[in-house]
Formats: structure tokens, C-alpha cells, sequence
């Protein structure tokens, strides 16, 4: 046995282990994927470069940055307003993450950065109005791949322009036959996520009014600190020497900066997000212990040991192990199927857009046995993003800082389940409904 195969093995038995009580895959990952290293011939620092330093960062940095808008009132004080913007009727509240995630990615923001800003949004009107927070977080993450194949957005552009230098024969209108197949998916997966939280009671039906001021509301957290319920006004005052009014404004102000400048100048929103709660500290006066405190370390300790030990099954070679596993030659409908699968497997544990990259250079084999050029392109981009909601990566892990911390265990599990289904189903669905395009 290989130890690309002795890495899968290792993954599948970790997974497994989290079953047996008191086991911690956080606390197992990093220790993991250095016994394994150390049976590869790799060295700690080796190992070590995995981790995913850029993740630490972003997830550090959005959850600060939200949890200073939550312990001012800003964050309550948002979501009271978007819900008196739809009238109070839960079905459009819970639209409200998967309209957000679909603008901002349409418009060419990356996908963690759309990330960072539609989880804590979804996960709070999720705490407040009882919707459930797997609904809350696959719309949001499904209006996220909505709009990623926009010809703004970052697979959208290289689709276009991956498929100019392989040659695959393109035609002019592939880019908005991407968007609107990006759009369609995304569109069908929201109304089987609502239609099944209606039947279920996932999500409430009918109204639910604003809590008014002076109430007791479900106090959105961002991260592993519960202090408990706490009306806005209260948060707003404590240990405070501005007004309510001044702290949102800086707030907004805040928020409103680390998305302009993250979409329009391509700056790091985790380091943006990490400066801009630091002077809201400042100026707020805010306990740093409030803050830090609020930061999912437990996730951050997660996803980055989770990280670490894929990126160390990339190096030894176990995901091409995979693919070579599972391609075969047929008919250009069933290499195309076998070729989302290979997308879609690979995608569930690493990066969506790598995978996408490295895929496309299958597709020209597949179109010259007579499958569609725009058909096939958009059947594989779309294999490797309908994947991403699960735990493994970037995306779990910011879905699960965003969660209430009594939620994150139950989620955890549920975003499993879902991005497991979703390799099953997605890959397949893919290439039935798209691949003839």
C-alpha cells in the first residue's frame, strides 16, 4: 500500500472516529498529518507549510471584525432592519444571505471573501427567527455559486479563459450561457433547500415581528463566548464613551470599507477585517478579552488541521490516486459524468478552483468524443462548486465561526452529511443538466 493510500485511510478513519465520545478531530488532525508525514519521509516543517496560514488570517480577522459589531448592538440592530425590509415574512428573511452571496460574487468578489460576509448575516438571522442554521447556511452559500460563473466573477473568467487556450472551441456567448447556468443551479438547489425547510418546520412559516427596542433578543455571537442574551441597547452602553449612534456609524463604516476595498482593490479582507476591529476597540473602548474570546479558536483549530492534512494528501499524490481510479474511456455523456465525479471527490477536501484549474485540461478529451464545449465546461465548474458546503474547508470552517456555539457540534455533523450527499448527487445532477448545453 502506497502512502497516498495509507493517507485516505487515515482521513476515512479520523471521520470515523468522531462517532466515539470525547474525541476531538480538531485536536487529531495536526497530529495526524505529522505521523503520516513522518511515515512519508516528510519533515515537520514539511508538514508545517500546509497549514493554511492565509485561512488563520481570514477567519481570525472576519470573526473579530463581526464580533465587535454584535457586542456593540450594530449586528442586531442590522438584522431587526432587513427584517422590517421584507415585512416580517420568514421566507424572505431566509432569502436575504442568498440574494447577498449571489450580488457580491456576480460582481467579482471571491468567494471566501463573499464567505466571510454572507455566513455571519445567514447564521444571525438563523439564531433570531428559527430558521434552522444548515437552511440558513446552504442559502447562503448557495447564492454564493450563483453567481460565481458571472463573467466578473473569478469562475466565470476562467472558464472563458481556460477554454481559449485549450482550444475547446468556445463560442462568443459562453459566458452568459455560464451565468445563467450558475444562476440556474444555484436557483433549483434554494428552492429545494426552502421547500424541504417549509415541510420540515426548518423554516417557520408566516410572519415574526422586529424585536422592539428594550426586549430581550437572541444575541447573535460570533465565536465559542456565550455571555447570554442582551438587548441591544445594553450591549451599545457598556464600557462605552460614544453614543449608540456614533458606534454604529462607525461600525457601518467599518463594514462598509472592508468590503469596498476587498472587491474593488483586492485587498485581504482578514487582515482588513482584523484592523478594522482593532479600531473600533480603540475608539469604542471595547475589553480585548471581548473580542478575542468571541473568535472560534476551536474552529480555527479545526479547519487548519484539516487543511494541513489535506494539503499533505496532495503531496503525496492520494487525490490523483483517486482520479486515476475512477477515470475511464466510454461514451462522451459518461466520460463527461466520470469526469465531474473526479471534480467533484477532489473538490470536497480541497480547493474548488484548483480542482477546477486542473481539471479543464480533461475537458478537450471529452469534447473530441463529441460532448458540448459550453455543456462540459459548465458541467465541471459547476461539479466542483456545488461541493463546497461542507466542513473541510474555508467555507465550513466560516459557516461554523458564524454558528451560535451550542449550534456548532449539530452543524458540524449536518454540514458533513450535506457536503457527503452533495459529492453523490451534485457531480451527477452536473453533468444530467448541463452537460448537453
Amino acid at each position: 500500500m502506497s502512502m497516498a493510500d495509507v493517507s485516505v485511510v487515515v482521513l476515512v478513519a479520523l471521520f470515523a472516529a468522531t462517532l466515539l465520545p470525547r474525541f476531538n478531530l480538531g485536536l487529531a488532525a495536526l497530529p495526524a498529518a505529522f505521523l503520516v508525514g513522518l511515515a512519508a519521509d516528510r519533515t515537520a516543517d514539511e508538514v508545517t507549510a500546509f497549514f493554511p496560514a492565509d485561512f488563520f488570517v481570514l477567519i481570525v480577522g472576519i470573526t473579530a471584525l463581526f464580533a465587535v459589531a454584535q457586542l456593540n448592538g450594530t449586528l442586531d440592530w442590522l438584522l431587526d432592519g432587513m427584517l422590517r425590509l421584507v415585512g416580517g415574512r420568514v421566507l424572505l428573511v431566509a432569502l436575504v444571505p442568498f440574494l447577498i452571496g449571489a450580488v457580491l460574487t456576480a460582481i467579482g468578489t471571491l468567494p471566501a471573501a463573499a464567505t466571510a460576509v454572507v455566513a455571519p448575516v445567514a447564521l444571525g438571522l438563523a439564531a433570531r427567527y428559527g430558521i434552522s442554521p444548515l437552511i440558513a447556511a446552504v442559502l447562503g452559500i448557495t447564492g454564493i455559486i450563483s453567481g460565481l460563473l458571472s463573467p466578473l466573477a473569478v469562475y466565470g473568467t476562467s472558464a472563458r479563459r481556460l477554454g481559449d487556450t485549450l482550444e475547446i472551441g468556445l463560442p462568443d456567448s459562453a459566458p452568459v450561457v455560464f451565468f445563467l447556468g450558475g444562476l440556474v443551479a444555484g436557483l433549483a438547489v434554494a428552492a429545494g433547500c426552502l421547500l424541504v425547510g417549509l415541510r420540515t418546520g426548518a423554516v417557520p412559516r408566516g410572519r415574526v415581528s422586529p424585536t422592539a427596542p428594550g426586549t430581550t433578543p437572541t444575541t447573535f455571537v460570533a465565536g465559542p463566548a456565550q455571555a447570554g442574551p442582551e438587548t441591544g441597547s445594553e450591549a451599545e452602553a457598556t464600557g462605552r464613551a460614544v453614543s449608540p449612534a456614533a458606534a454604529r456609524v462607525l461600525t457601518l463604516t467599518c463594514l462598509a470599507a472592508v468590503v469596498v476595498l476587498s472587491v474593488g482593490f483586492d485587498a485581504n479582507i482578514g487582515y482588513l477585517g482584523l484592523t478594522a476591529a482593532v479600531v473600533q476597540q480603540i475608539v469604542l473602548r471595547l475589553e480585548p478579552g471581548e473580542i478575542v474570546s468571541r473568535i472560534p479558536w476551536n474552529i480555527v483549530l479545526l479547519v487548519g488541521g484539516l487543511l494541513t492534512y489535506v494539503g499533505l494528501m496532495q503531496d503525496l499524490g492520494a487525490f490523483a490516486r483517486i482520479s486515476d481510479l475512477l477515470r475511464v474511456e466510454g461514451a462522451p455523456l459518461l466520460s463527461l459524468l466520470v469526469l465531474c465525479y473526479i471534480a467533484g471527490i477532489t473538490s470536497f477536501a480541497a480547493s474548488s478552483i484548483a480542482v477546477f484549474a486542473t481539471t479543464m485540461p480533461l475537458v478537450p478529451a471529452v469534447v473530441a468524443e463529441g460532448a458540448s464545449p459550453v455543456g462540459a465546461v459548465l458541467a465541471v465548474a459547476l461539479a466542483s462548486i456545488l461541493v463546497d458546503i461542507n466542513p473541510l474547508g474555508i467555507t465550513g470552517g466560516l459557516i461554523l465561526g458564524a454558528a451560535r456555539p451550542d449550534d456548532r457540534p449539530r452543524l458540524f455533523r449536518h454540514l458533513l452529511t450535506y457536503g457527503a450527499v452533495s459529492v453523490v448527487v451534485g457531480p451527477a445532477l452536473a453533468c444530467v443538466a448541463f452537460g448537453w448545453w
